[in-house]
């Protein structure tokens, strides 16, 4: 058994979405960053980082429980658990880690400096705003020029997909027409039909 430690962000959605699109059993431990859950010493035993989603798998790779923390790490493992949503080819897997990094490094750290800077910040701070919003704009041209010559993002759909999906649907935050990114939208309207998708979404209920 598979226990979930998550909240309603795009960052454990991620996780939530990989669970259910692989149809593994898991029990949900809500983890509320409002109340600051992710400080407390049970959850940093977890995570030292003090940042959700982890995992804590009772049968891990060598038979013994594991402890993983990072969305990336954790989409990555369950691929491996379950040999489903990382391409079998060396080809289509270093494709997906590729576009895995991506959303790393750029659409999930850029994005969410863009929600906070709209949404959080306790004073507008023009200058941020539009520094990281030009920057948001330039990765959702990346991935509608990457979306323009495949269906999904490593060719098939993976974890590079599952990745930044839950970013994406963010795009009102954002203050994004997807309309602009026809590519994107086609992409983000075919996996937003997914029903596991619509069920890791709804995570933590």
């Amino acid at each position: 058994m598979i226990d979930l430690y998550t909240w309603k962000t795009s960052n454990g959605r991620k996780a939530s979405i990989m669970l259910e699109e692989c149809g593994l059993r898991y029990n949900t431990h809500p983890i509320d960053i409002g109340k600051g859950d992710q400080f407390t010493p049970q959850f940093l035993a977890l995570n030292p980082n003090g940042k959700i989603p982890a995992i804590a798998d009772s049968e891990g790779p060598d038979g013994k429980p594991i402890v993983l923390f990072e969305s990336g790490a954790i989409l990555v493992y369950l691929a491996g658990k379950t040999g489903r949503f990382l391409p079998a080819s060396d080809r289509g897997k270093y494709l997906a880690l590729q576009w895995l990094m991506f959303q790393m490094g750029g659409v999930g750290p850029i994005f969410g400096q863009v929600h906070h800077f709209l949404r959080a910040a306790k004073e507008q701070v023009p200058y941020a705003i539009e520094r990281y919003s030009r920057e948001k704009d330039r990765l959702y041209g990346v991935l509608d020029k990457r979306l323009g010559e495949a269906a999904y993002l490593a060719g098939e759909y993976s974890i590079a997909d599952i990745a930044t999906y839950p970013w994406v649907a963010r795009h009102e935050w954002q203050k994004t027409e997807l309309g602009d990114f026809p590519n994107v939208k086609r992409w983000y309207d075919a996996i937003s039909a997914r029903p596991a998708v619509q069920r890791g979404m709804a995570v933590p209920a």
